[in-house]
């Protein structure tokens, strides 16, 4: 097996340098792309929400257009970035802020093949970056962030785990970011602050066979947001991620603001227990996982421990319709 294991890396290897000048090239287009995108929205005096710069060149969804936006409005805050949860690093919120500003960054992810993957990226030469190999709880992070050289003010941190995101960030204390993106889980409505109870080795996948069963909702971050020192400042249209800026710099984005939008998922990625895709929407995904326990930090800091289930009406009638509530 392990001969097999190695065949197929050298085979993935040659494919790569073999396709590495279209990939280079389709890679340059898309950051040219980006860029006059970018500049179109840095010349916008005011927008209505966040939702209206976004764009997508290697976020999953809008966020790039919404981070370079946010920078923009930002000039003077620090040149350097930490996420974590990034895979290859192919598909991340920061690889267009590597590429488009040049910015020093630290990647962390729990797989050897990803970091492995991403060390032998042109970009991994091309710029300040580190990609380091490690599985992230809330009692390793601060140490692992500050053996990489990173403390104190730094521009962004990204979090997405898909797991212990609450439990990680609240536990961030070495670094002072002046933007945070977060993810949270939309299945869990708008109306409480939830969150999965903390477990050092929680990994989505063994949770639940849906998959829907992880992080925190979103009333849940933007509570720990302003109990960290920053304001809440909208979500990407698609409702994954959320924003917050730390609240010296706050005001300058929030003038540029007409509202501050959170929005719902539509994404149907639900699964059986045999791991097939249910295509399955709006309430009935918290459904699939209303017995699972679920941490209410509405009643306390610490929380009170019941079933999904119980707690009645997770959804407003904005967030139902699909529409931006505005928090």
């Amino acid at each position: 097996m392990r001969l097999v294991h190695e065949f197929k890396k050298r085979l993935q290897r040659q494919l790569v340098i073999a396709n590495a000048p279209l990939e280079r090239l389709a890679e340059r287009q898309v950051i040219l792309q980006a860029l006059a995108m970018a500049k179109a929205n840095r010349a916008r005096q005011k927008i209505q929400g966040l939702q209206e710069v976004e764009f997508c060149a290697f976020s999953q969804w809008g966020e790039d257009g919404i981070i370079d936006w946010l920078i923009e409005v930002l000039q003077d805050i620090p040149h350097s970035f930490i996420e974590f949860g990034v895979g290859d690093y192919r598909e991340s919120n920061t690889r267009l802020l590597l590429q488009l500003r040049n910015w020093r960054g630290l990647i962390l992810d729990g797989s050897a093949d990803h970091i492995e993957d991403i060390q032998g990226q042109e970009l991994y030469w091309r710029h300040e970056l580190q990609a380091k190999r490690v599985f992230i709880d809330r009692d390793n992070i601060n140490q692992l962030i500050e053996n990489a050289g990173f403390s104190g003010d730094v521009g962004l941190l990204s979090v997405d785990i898909d797991g212990n995101d609450y439990w990680v960030w609240q536990a961030i204390t070495v670094v002072n970011p002046a933007i945070v993106v977060c993810e949270y889980n939309a299945v869990f409505g708008d109306l409480h602050q939830l969150t999965v109870p903390y477990r050092s080795d929680f990994q989505r996948a063994n949770a639940h066979h849906s998959l829907l069963y992880f992080g925190a909702s979103l009333q849940a971050m933007i509570a720990l947001g302003k109990a960290k020192g920053y304001a809440f400042v909208g979500t990407a249209s698609n409702g994954c991620n959320a924003f917050f800026v730390r609240n010296d710099l706050s005001v300058l984005v929030t003038d540029k603001l007409d509202r501050v939008c959170a929005f719902p998922s539509a994404a149907r990625e639900a699964r059986d227990a045999e791991g097939c895709l249910m295509f399955i929407g709006g309430p009935a995904r918290a459904d699939l996982i209303k017995e699972l326990p679920i941490v209410n930090l509405s009643r306390s800091q610490t929380g009170e421990l019941v079933k999904l289930g119980h707690l009645g009406e997770l959804y407003s009638e904005k967030w139902l319709a699909g529409l931006g509530a505005v928090l």
